[in-house]
């Protein structure tokens, strides 16, 4: 089930939204109505960012080792035909 809380609760009930996220699930933050952030356990974070990671790891290694450098509009040209077929 989703928990939507006021981000008060992450100072006045803590340890209720700490058990939520380390079964798991994200606890769902709002501000003054509106969304504001998310709370995951560091484990459902890291599981998420993995690949991110893994994948800047390699664009580090391939930049050192190449002086090649493409601008900012070439790079988003590239992924829109990508993502666009």
């Amino acid at each position: 089930m989703i928990q939507i809380r006021p981000v008060s609760d992450l100072r006045n009930k803590f340890p209720e939204i700490e058990n939520v996220v380390k079964n798991g699930n994200p606890v769902y933050l709002t501000k003054n109505g509106h969304g504001s952030m998310v709370v995951l356990s560091l484990e459902k974070y890291a599981e998420l960012s993995e690949d991110i990671e893994m994948k800047l790891d390699e664009a580090d290694c391939l930049a050192e080792s190449n002086d090649v450098r493409y601008g900012h509009k070439e790079v988003f040209t590239r992924l829109r035909n990508r993502v666009n077929g």
